[in-house]
C-alpha cells in the first residue's frame, strides 16, 4: 500500500506546456504515473509527450478521471489555478510553486480545506509513492518500494537522506514534501497519522528544520505512534533571525530553533540524526 496516492491516481499537470511543466511530465511518465492530461489556457488540443492539453481542469475532468493535480504554473496565477482544480473536484493538489504570496496561500489551504481536497505545499517538492506514483519534481532515480516513510520540509536533503535509505536497503512506501512555506496544506502530524495506519510502512523517517514548531507538536503526537521513528533537523549553525531558503525557516523570539526541536523529539522516543548519512545506521537500531 501507500498513503496519499499510488499506482492507480490519475493525474493532470497544469501548466503542462511551459519548460518546467513539460520537462518534469516526461520525467513523471517515466517514473510510471498515470498522467491523463495537461492544461494551459489557449493551447487546448496541443500534446506534451503524448499528452493530451486542455485550456481548462474541467475540460480535462470531463474526458478524464481526475484524481491528482501538480502546479506548475507562476505564483501569480498559482491561486486561480489552485481555486479552478478544487472547485473542478480534484481531490489532490500537489503546489510546486515557491514565492506565492501568503494571503494566497491562506485562502488556497482553506478553501481546499472546505471542500475536502489535499494539498501538498506550496513550496514543495511533491509526493512519491516509490514504485507506483510520482508528482512533482524529485529525481526518479532515488525512489525504490519498501517500508520506510519520509515525511519532509526540505526538498534535496530529502533527496539525499531518500539516496542513502535505498543504498543501504531500505526502500519507502511513500515520500511527502510539506512545503517549506509558513503556510501549506499538510503538518507532520497529518502525515505521520497516514503512516501510522498504513501496513506497508514499518517505521518513518522526519526530515525537518529549524524555524516554526511542527516538530515539536510531531514529538507530541511520535509519542502515541506504534511504529519508529527517526528523525534529522536541517539547520543547526544558522543564527537566531537568520532567514534560510524556506520562508519557515527562520527562529524567532528563541522559538523553532535546533536544539529544542531535537529535544522534543528525542523525549517522544525518537532518535536524531547528527547527519544525513546516519539515518540508514539509526533506522537499523530501531528495527531490530
Amino acid at each position: 500500500m501507500a498513503i496519499i496516492i499510488d499506482e492507480k491516481t490519475d493525474v493532470i499537470i497544469q501548466g503542462i506546456t511551459g519548460k518546467q511543466g513539460s520537462f518534469h511530465a516526461g520525467q513523471m511518465l517515466a517514473y510510471g504515473t498515470k498522467v491523463v492530461g495537461g492544461v494551459s489556457p489557449g493551447k487546448g488540443g496541443q500534446e506534451v509527450e503524448g499528452i493530451p492539453v486542455y485550456d481548462t481542469v474541467f475540460a480535462a475532468c470531463e474526458e478524464n478521471q481526475v484524481d491528482a493535480s501538480v502546479l506548475f504554473v507562476s505564483a501569480i496565477f498559482a491561486k486561480y489555478a489552485a481555486f479552478e482544480a478544487i472547485t473542478a473536484g480534484v481531490k489532490v493538489l500537489v503546489i510546486v510553486t515557491e514565492h506565492i504570496p501568503l494571503h494566497d496561500e491562506m485562502e488556497i489551504v482553506e478553501f481546499a480545506r472546505r471542500n475536502g481536497t489535499t494539498v501538498i505545499g506550496p513550496n514543495t517538492f511533491g509526493i512519491v509513492s516509490s514504485g507506483k506514483c510520482k508528482i512533482g519534481i524529485p529525481p526518479n532515480q532515488f525512489f525504490v518500494e519498501g517500508p520506510i516513510g519520509v515525511v519532509a520540509r526540505s526538498g534535496t536533503l530529502t533527496y539525499e537522506i531518500v539516496g542513502n535509505l535505498t543504498a543501504n536497503g531500505f526502500g519507502q512506501s511513500t515520500v511527502v514534501g510539506l512545503g517549506g512555506d509558513r503556510v501549506v496544506g499538510l503538518s507532520f502530524i497529518d502525515v505521520l497519522e497516514k503512516f501510522e495506519k498504513d501496513p506497508q510502512t514499518k517505521a518513518v523517517i522526519l526530515v525537518g528544520e529549524i524555524g516554526g514548531n511542527a516538530e515539536e507538536e510531531a514529538s507530541l503526537f511520535i509519542k502515541e505512534m506504534t511504529k519508529p521513528v527517526v528523525a534529522y533537523i536541517a539547520g543547526k549553525s544558522a543564527p537566531p533571525g537568520k532567514r534560510m531558503g524556506h520562508a519557515g525557516a527562520i527562529i524567532e523570539r528563541g522559538k523553532g530553533t535546533f536544539d529544542g526541536k531535537v529535544e522534543a523529539l528525542q523525549a517522544a522516543g525518537v532518535k536524531v540524526a547528527t547527519l544525513p548519512f546516519e539515518v540508514p545506521d539509526l533506522l537499523r537500531q530501531v528495527l531490530k
